[in-house]
């Protein structure tokens, strides 16, 4: 066929029928971008070659958005509460790339196909584009090729698997992981008040210091038949009714410091509302929620921050980033002026400002030239990948420099992400499929072994070591355990089980470290 004689038709066309095949689900599991490397294979058995600008383009773009959707979560995953969980990322990676490199000896595998069976087995396609802009070969490439469809799978299975093979019953998990989060988070309640104690009549709430004594918050106040929301100004009067809400330990302190508690309720106010607004205004990107003083101008609330698609609970220290979707609960007659100060700009949104990116890009390739020089002689660089890849964690990591904001909406970064990869799959999946015909007659079953030993073995030493080591929830583990295996399929097959967030939080926790830590080893096992 003339069109496969052009590589830029090629290209296209096994993008196209790549994509197609990546849709069709089967028990709701899918290759999605992935089955473009399993059609460039194909077509590179043809002859088909794709141009190496084309791969390297794509390298770096893919490359640049991991960096950009990881740096935030990356160096949070550090604090303290998702230690154990990094734990077990460590665990999975180090124990896998320790089983590669065994059996890679044992076999008598070259070591450059033996990192692509690393690869493909964590399904880590950042891994495999690091190993080949670094060794040039397109070795690792066929291994990523042989090992990633039980990658896929395996995982899959295992996950839904495994609460059978360990004999977990799912709801004492439950029962467990919200008596967890309780005994951090206690159950919030709402109590109306009448203000009797001498001492806080005709005082402002910011004198009399109720958050800080009491650790509670007064929503809504009803004084003089009308109900509104309260600022640090707002006047007490006596008889007028409050409503707080707090733990039940804190009410009780409360109603001793203002009054008696009482049934009567409060009207609602109709023109109280609460709405959704997306931070796109450059003015407020990277400002912490108590500079920007919501409830002092406008009597407004946030109640959550939605990035990346998970919820956040907010505080005064909540830094907003471009592309976050608050909730905030505000007077209605204030709702123009929160949402100009807030941006709320959908168009401003889907735009894609190519200047950062490029800017940032350029940053990384400055990044990859620079040369470190090490013990005996040996002269150490991060490469091309490397230097793209850490310029995106770190400018994410910052926000905004100036009025240029570095943070990129997570609908650009997936389209990035995307184009990258099919240009970046559709190159090395070409140059493998010439070879992995060869490779297959050449060693038989024994990678296909090798790669299964690398999915499985991993997973359930990080499993046994998590369960009865850690002593983690089993919730918490799965989701652990799937971050740690990059695997979002897995993910996706664990959430019918519970009703919780446990395995979301756990993987939005430990994806971002295990992202990095597992390219980190690929390029290890390539000394041994």
């Amino acid at each position: 066929m003339d069109i496969l004689t052009s590589p830029y038709g090629a290209l296209f066309l096994l993008s196209a029928i790549g994509i197609a095949l990546g849709k069709i689900k089967f028990r709701n599991i899918s290759l999605d971008t992935s089955a473009i490397f399993f059609v460039a294979l194909f077509f590179g058995h043809l002859g088909v070659n794709i141009p190496i600008i084309i791969q390297q383009i794509g390298l770096i773009f893919f490359m640049y958005s991991i960096g950009i959707q990881a740096g935030p979560g990356f160096f949070e995953s550090f604090k303290r509460g998702g230690v154990h969980l990094i734990y077990l990322a460590l665990i999975l990676g180090i124990s896998g790339s320790i089983i590669t490199i065994i059996l890679a000896k044992i076999f008598n595998i070259d070591m450059l196909m033996a990192v692509g069976l690393f690869s493909g087995s964590l399904t880590s396609a950042s891994s495999l584009a690091v190993t080949i802009e670094n060794t040039h070969s397109a070795l690792p490439s066929v291994g990523f090729g042989i090992a990633f469809p039980f990658g896929v799978i395996g995982v899959v299975l295992i996950t839904r698997l495994s609460p059978q093979l360990f004999k977990i019953k799912i709801p004492i998990e439950e029962e467990k992981h919200i008596a967890e989060i309780r005994s951090v988070y206690p159950n919030l309640i709402n109590k109306n008040f009448v203000a009797e104690n001498p001492e806080i009549i005709g005082k402002t709430i910011a004198e009399i210091k109720l958050r800080q004594l009491t650790n509670t918050n007064i929503s809504r106040i009803y004084q003089q038949n009308i109900s509104f929301i309260p600022n640090a100004q707002t006047v007490i009067q006596k008889g007028d009714i409050l409503r707080a809400c707090g733990t039940k330990e804190d009410l009780f302190k409360l109603c001793s410091f203002i009054g008696s508690e009482t049934h009567i309720q409060i009207p609602v106010n109709r023109k109280y509302i609460v709405r959704q607004f997306l931070v796109t205004n450059n003015k407020v990107i990277n400002k912490s929620l108590g500079q920007l003083a919501l409830l002092q101008m406008f009597n407004a609330t946030v109640t959550t921050i939605r990035r990346s698609g998970i919820d956040i609970i907010p505080n005064a220290n909540s830094r907003l980033r471009f592309g976050d979707k608050i909730t905030i609960a505000l007077p209605e007659e204030n709702l123009v002026n929160v949402s100009e100060l807030i941006g709320n700009n959908r168009k401003k949104l889907d735009e894609i400002d190519f200047f950062p990116i490029i800017t940032g890009i350029l940053i990384g390739v400055l990044i990859s030239l620079i040369k470190i020089k090490l013990p005996f002689g040996i002269t150490f660089t991060l490469g091309l990948t490397g230097g793209v890849l850490i310029s995106g964690l770190l400018l994410s990591r910052i926000g905004k420099t100036g009025k240029i904001i570095w943070n990129v909406s997570g609908g650009s970064n997936q389209f990035m992400r995307k184009l990258g990869l099919i240009f970046f799959l559709s190159g090395v999946g070409t140059q493998a499929g010439s070879q992995i015909i060869n490779v297959v007659k050449a060693n038989g079953i024994s990678l296909f072994v090798i790669g299964i030993a690398i999915t499985v073995i991993p997973m359930f030493i990080t499993l046994i070591l998590g369960r009865y080591f850690f002593k983690l929830n089993f919730l918490t583990l799965l989701g652990a355990l799937t971050g740690s295996m990059t695997s979002t399929p897995a993910l996706s097959a664990i959430e019918p089980l519970t009703k919780t967030n446990a395995p979301q939080i756990a993987y939005a926790t430990v994806y971002p470290f295990a992202l990095i830590i597992i390219i980190i080893l690929s390029q290890i096992i390539i000394l041994f």
